[in-house]
């Protein structure tokens, strides 16, 4: 016997629809918003909440409370106050939905976000980045070698997210150019630039590719089943995964002697960091990081202002 859905389980249904079909939300974020709001939707249904209109005030500090004790995952832990806050940006969005489709319900600017504490932003400086990079001389298998240079030299020289350089066909990087179009968050296009040195790693490594694959990068393992091998002949063949480039990362940080912990992210930081350090504008480096909010951008402000060092040895200690 199927189970009747309460009116604002339809709802929540409805939005991600919306989301889907009239706002094109890409897969990933539809699934973010899914998670955090089926919480939600759980949440009231086993309070008793079942109607839109019966969100109220102290359904949603009941839920905080909810949220603010959960503890989940393996060791379980507690929710971060900026997961916390996901969850809540999810349901601001959904009350403005059903205010938009004039359903009565609390309104979305009532739910105050916590403040979170400022984040903090790990890069590695040319030193250690150079240390990283030569650390793939020490791979014997050659293609391996050049792959795994390329990519390290790739994601420092764009700044892209794992999951962008992941999406990239060969033939989606223009090489004589030096540039190309990557679809970022929200669906957007932006311009991203290649430096000489992560053109020349890539030149090399493309140059003894001899699989039919379209990925940019892929796998490299004389131990690969003949399924494998035949699989990386066709276009579906999906290249390296995340988890795989994190290996990547992981793998020439330990043999470079680097014992912060180093994800790909962290080259990110460091492409951002390389160029505000050098003197770009938070405006030109927001673009091209392709952060929608220049206040994501400028977590790395603290770190990368050269006036606050030049302040601080003009005046500091001078009667001393």
């Amino acid at each position: 016997m199927t189970k009747t859905k309460s009116k604002l389980q339809k709802y929540y249904q409805r939005f991600l629809e919306y989301l889907e079909i009239e706002r094109n939300r890409s897969k990933m974020t539809l699934r973010n918003y899914d998670h955090y709001l089926k919480r939600f939707v759980e949440f009231c249904a086993k309070h008793g909440v079942t109607d839109p209109e019966d969100v109220d005030l102290e359904v949603i500090r009941n839920y905080r409370l909810f949220l603010n004790r959960l503890v989940e995952g393996h060791p379980p832990h507690s929710l971060k106050v900026i997961t916390q806050n996901y969850h809540l940006i999810s349901l601001r969005s959904f009350l403005k939905y059903l205010a938009k489709v004039d359903v009565k319900s609390l309104a979305a600017e009532k739910i105050e976000l916590p403040r979170t504490p400022n984040r903090t932003v790990d890069f590695l400086d040319n030193e250690d980045l150079e240390r990283l990079f030569e650390a793939t001389e020490q791979e014997k298998n050659k293609l391996t070698k050049l792959r795994d240079r390329a990519i390290l030299e790739f994601l420092f020289s764009t700044g892209l997210r794992i999951s962008e350089l992941l999406a990239l066909k060969k033939d989606s990087v223009n090489l004589k150019k030096g540039e190309f179009t990557v679809r970022g968050k929200g669906d957007k296009l932006r311009l991203v630039f290649l430096s000489d040195r992560a053109t020349e790693a890539l030149q090399k490594y493309l140059s003894l590719r001899e699989d039919n694959s379209k990925a940019l990068f892929i796998r490299h393992d004389d131990k690969e089943s003949v399924e494998k091998q035949i699989a990386s002949m066709t276009k579906e063949f999906p290249g390296l995964s995340a988890r795989s480039i994190q290996r990547v990362i992981k793998k020439y940080a330990k043999l470079a002697g680097i014992t912060k912990k180093i994800t790909p992210h962290t080259l990110r930081h460091s492409f951002a960091t390389d160029l505000l350090q050098n003197g770009a504008d938070l405006r030109s480096v927001q673009e091209m990081l392709g952060h929608a909010s220049i206040s994501t951008t400028q977590i790395y402000t603290h770190i990368t202002n050269p006036r606050l060092r030049d302040t601080y040895e003009k005046f500091h200690g001078k009667n001393r």
